[in-house]
C-alpha cells in the first residue's frame, strides 16, 4: 500500500513539527513555506520546560542542545514599583526562532520532506490530508490594535525571564543561544506611532534600566496587527496548527510549544486519518484553559488601574500556579 501523501502548509515550528510527525507515521510530506528560512522573527523565544518531551517525542533532543539554548531558572514581573521573582518548577529554555526554525526544517529534510520554496493554498490539494500551519492571518480593523517588536541584544545575561508590564503592553526579556539577550514586546499601534515605531520610547524607567548595559545587535523588527483567536469549533476541512489554529496572548510565553504541540498533533492525526473535528476537539482539550485564563489577563491589562490591581494580587499568588494557569495541558500531546 502506497504512504498516506500529506501536504503541509507553513514551514516554521508547527509546519516542521506536522512533518516530522507524519513522516514518523511513514506518510510522504511536501512541505511548502513561502518565505526564505531561517529568519529572525518577533518571538519571546522562550521554551517552557515540556519542551523537552515534545523534542524528544520528535526525535530531536540531541539537536537542541546542540543548538545551545539558554537555561533558564526564574521569573521576574514588573510593573511600575512592584515586583514578583519566583523560581520556575523546571529549568526552561530559550532559544532563537532562527536557530529553532533552521534546526525543525534540517531535521524533516533529513527525514524525507519535500520542500518547496512557494506559495501553496488548501484549495489546490482536494484529495488529501492538508495541514495549515501558515501563522496568523486574520484581519483587524484600524483602532486599537497590537503591534510586536523584537531586538537582540549583547551585554550581562540573567538567568531570568523578565517581564516589565505597562499600561497596555509589555516587554519580556531573556538570554538565548550565544550569549544574547532577546527583548521582544507588544504595544498599542497608537503608542508605538507616537513614538515613530522605535519600541524604546514606551519603555518604563525598570526597563530602561534593565538595558542600560546591554547593546543592540540589529534594528527593530516590528510586526501585526496581532489579533487574539481560537478556531478549535471551526468546520475546516484541513487540520489547523500553531497560530492558524489559535493566537494566544505572548506572554504567556507558551506560543513556540502550542506550535510544537498542535503541529505534531496534527501530523499525526492526519497521517492517521482522524477526523478533523477529532483532531479540534483533542486541541481545545490541549488548550482551552490556558487561552481562557489568557483572555482574562488581556482585558486587565488594557485597563492601567485593574492592572496595579491584579500584579498586586499577584504577588501573594504562589508563582508556580501563576505559572500552571498560562500552560498548555500537556499530557496528550507528548504521548
Amino acid at each position: 500500500m502506497a504512504p498516506r501523501a500529506i501536504t503541509v502548509i507553513g514551514g516554521g515550528p508547527a509546519g516542521c513539527a506536522a512533518a516530522l510527525a507524519a513522516l514518523a507515521e511513514g506518510a510522504s510530506v511536501t512541505l511548502y513555506e513561502k518565505s526564505r528560512l531561517p529568519r529572525h522573527k518577533v518571538c519571546g523565544e522562550f521554551l517552557s520546560p515540556e519542551i523537552l518531551a515534545l523534542v524528544e517525542s520528535l526525535g530531536l533532543r540531541d539537536a537542541f542542545f546542540a543548538a545551545r539554548p539558554a537555561r533558564l531558572s526564574r521569573a521576574v514581573l514588573r510593573m511600575g514599583s512592584r515586583e514578583k521573582h519566583f523560581p520556575l518548577p523546571q529549568p526552561a529554555f530559550s532559544l532563537s526562532r532562527y536557530a529553532l526554525d533552521r534546526l525543525l526544517l534540517d531535521a524533516a529534510v533529513q527525514r524525507g520532506a519535500e520542500v518547496k520554496m512557494e506559495t501553496r493554498k488548501a484549495d489546490d490539494c482536494s484529495g488529501q490530508p492538508v495541514v495549515i500551519a501558515h501563522g496568523r492571518q486574520a484581519p483587524a480593523p484600524k483602532g486599537g490594535r497590537l503591534f510586536g517588536f523584537k531586538a537582540h541584544f549583547r551585554g550581562p545575561v540573567e538567568d531570568a525571564v523578565e517581564m516589565f508590564f505597562f499600561r497596555g503592553g509589555y516587554v519580556g526579556v531573556s538570554p538565548v543561544e550565544d550569549g544574547a539577550v532577546n527583548v521582544c514586546g507588544l504595544a498599542p499601534e497608537e503608542l508605538l506611532r507616537a513614538g515613530g515605531f522605535r519600541p524604546e520610547t514606551l519603555f518604563p524607567e525598570s526597563l530602561q534600566e534593565r538595558l542600560a548595559p546591554l547593546e543592540r545587535s540589529f534594528d527593530w523588527l516590528v510586526t501585526g496587527p496581532l489579533v487574539f483567536h481560537e478556531k478549535f469549533d471551526r468546520p475546516a476541512e484541513a487540520y489547523l496548527a500553531g497560530d492558524a489554529l489559535g493566537f494566544v496572548d505572548p506572554f504567556t510565553g507558551s506560543g513556540i510549544l502550542s506550535a510544537l504541540a498542535t503541529g505534531k498533533l496534527a501530523g499525526r492525526s492526519a497521517a492517521r486519518g482522524v477526523p478533523v473535528a477529532g483532531y479540534n476537539a483533542q486541541c481545545r482539550r490541549i488548550l482551552g484553559l490556558q487561552y481562557g485564563f489568557s483572555a482574562i489577563l488581556r482585558h486587565a491589562l488594557s485597563d492601567g488601574l485593574v492592572a496595579e490591581i491584579m500584579l498586586y494580587v499577584a504577588q501573594w499568588v504562589p508563582g508556580p500556579l501563576l505559572y500552571r494557569l498560562t500552560r498548555p495541558a500537556m499530557g496528550k500531546a507528548t504521548a
